[in-house]
């Protein structure tokens, strides 16, 4: 019996760490849809699960870095959930595609408008971002989630390399490689594929345009050499009928 009772205990135990475990590791996150190249554009999806068993999350903010600002933020419309575009002077104006930007996006803020993420729960946040910088491998992106029980986390703290993980790690984006192909060379690559694909497809239309001609040319030396075969054949018939009714009036004049 008292082996039945330890043996509950300790798997009881074993549960508490194990969801504990998990909640500890539901932090705020960033992660891009496919590739977040420097110096290109992306669009990353910020995923806040809700930590709470008692409360549910209604508000989400997202902080930009100042020292690496982004021209270039816009949410994609999440439904019931309300979102607001923070923009900030800039110290240094960047240079932008041939123009000058004074201001950057510092903060996005979503509020809950008809919806909340409840406990158990999570959601995803897009967003659309760039210019991403050229001289940096990730961005950091700090965020704070408010629970409808006026509870308030801050999701800022940065990870130190070689010390353990700490207890509310901000959200960060990797960056990977430049590519060739910024913003617009997708466009250019999909041009040119175009233009290739259309010059094939009119190589195609010509030679199923010569093939037609040819395939008529010979339908139509089919069709004379049919029509002559049959005018052939009634020109003999005409023949041997006349033959016939020579031999026939020849006999009845001879009677």
């Amino acid at each position: 019996m008292n082996v039945s009772r330890i043996a509950v205990t300790g798997s009881l135990a074993l549960s508490s760490v194990v969801l504990l475990s998990g909640t500890a590791f539901a932090h705020v996150g960033v992660q891009p849809q496919g590739e977040a190249a420097k110096g290109g554009y992306a669009t990353v999806n910020v995923k806040v699960p809700n930590e709470r068993d008692n409360a549910s999350t209604i508000k989400v903010e997202v902080n930009f870095p100042t020292d690496h600002p982004l021209a270039s933020v816009m949410p994609q419309p999440v439904p019931g959930w309300k979102a607001e575009v923070t923009k900030s002077k800039l110290a240094k104006p960047l240079e932008l595609h041939g123009k000058t930007i004074n201001e950057a996006v510092s903060k996005v803020t979503w509020t809950a408008d008809g919806s909340k993420i409840g406990p158990g729960q999570f959601q995803q946040f897009p967003l659309s971002l760039g210019q991403l910088p050229e001289d940096a491998d990730q961005l950091v992106l700090k965020a704070i989630q408010t629970y409808d029980n006026d509870e308030v986390v801050r999701w800022i703290e940065e990870a130190k390399e070689g010390a353990a993980e700490p207890e509310h790690p901000a959200p960060v984006l990797k960056l990977s490689a430049a590519s060739d192909d910024h913003h617009g060379g997708g466009a250019t690559t999909d041009a040119k594929a175009d233009e290739k694909a259309d010059e094939k497809a009119g190589h195609g239309h010509k030679a199923e345009d010569e093939k037609g001609h040819t395939e008529s040319a010979a339908s139509a030396s089919d069709s004379s050499d049919t029509t002559a075969r049959v005018l052939g054949v009634v020109g003999i018939l005409v023949g041997v009928a006349g033959v016939a009714f020579g031999l026939l009036a020849g006999r009845r004049r001879s009677a």
